[in-house]
């Protein structure tokens, strides 16, 4: 996704803007580095979020790309956030590259969207379900797979905190309901399945979260094509799509993309069943397995 070091996720998502706006008023980027006393090269730095964007340079950079004060605000401010990811130095060496800036996304989120299509989503896995789903992977070294499950683990606390939690939506796929993490053989793998649908359950209690179950019976939907997805809104930023493959991802900050991620959460809104009879749903599979 990016060379060199890696931006923290606040960084980037600043960055990001920072490109946008310039972009949009049609200034180069030497004309913006000459504006603020500095070189092409930090410019791109800054814009890449390698480099830390201090508040008043992201005033004066958007203003000289003439975007409202709104959005100038709205940014200097978060150029102003305090934002801490120490929290991730023990598992910075295990997780892949490019999960490193969705991992700090989602500590920013307001509002996270999910979309799954084979397994059930990090935010809403419990510790076995994990461990089934990620040993035997090939991507994964087997002495990293007890360290990953963790920061799965770990991933969920924005979610389940007590003071203003993030809110989640998340898509499922009939198929993702009904299918157990193979590693773990029938037996186990079914009981691993029963535990991760009760907790599926109980977090669909919660009234931060949404869990919404499309049934394979409203046949083909925009949202198929396109694959999982995961759609995080923020307070002070522009929304962000991360997608992700078989072995890295595509970071989606184009506002017109973004904007097509959004229409397909309505569409999913509209073939999906709804909250509470995904409730009732999950219950069914759960006294089958029972």
């Amino acid at each position: 996704m990016v060379g060199g070091p890696l931006p923290s996720a606040l960084r980037w998502l600043i960055g990001v803007e920072l490109s946008h706006y310039r972009n949009q008023s049609g200034r180069t980027a030497s004309a913006a580095a000459k504006h603020i006393g500095s070189s092409q090269g930090r410019l791109s730095h800054l814009e890449a979020g390698r480099n830390q964007q201090q508040p008043d340079v992201v005033e004066a950079l958007l203003k000289f790309y003439g975007a409202s004060t709104a959005d100038t605000n709205r940014l200097v401010a978060l150029a102003g956030t305090d934002y801490d990811q120490s929290w991730f130095a023990p598992w910075a060496d295990v997780a892949p590259d490019w999960l490193h800036i969705l991992i700090g996304l989602e500590r920013l989120a307001s509002k996270i969207w999910t979309y799954s299509t084979s397994v059930f989503p990090a935010m809403l896995q419990t510790e076995g379900y994990s461990l089934g789903v990620t040993e035997g992977q090939p991507r994964v070294r087997p002495d990293r797979v007890d360290q990953l499950v963790a920061l799965r683990m770990e991933r969920q606390r924005p979610v389940y905190q007590r003071d203003q939690p993030t809110e989640l939506t998340s898509f499922l796929e009939e198929s993702v309901v009904d299918r157990p993490p193979t590693r773990y053989g029938e037996n186990g793998g079914w009981a691993l399945l029963r535990g991760q649908l009760e907790q599926a359950l109980a977090a669909a209690s919660r009234p931060t979260i949404e869990v919404r179950v499309v049934p394979t019976a409203a046949g083909p939907h925009p949202a198929i094509p396109g694959g999982p997805f995961t759609l995080l809104d923020f307070r002070l930023a522009q929304s962000v799509v991360y997608a992700e493959g078989s072995d890295n991802a595509v970071y989606v900050h184009s506002r017109e993309q973004v904007r097509g991620y959004h229409r397909l959460v309505e569409q999913l809104q509209d073939v999906a069943l709804s909250p509470a009879d995904t409730i009732d749903f999950l219950r069914a599979r759960i006294a089958r397995l029972s």
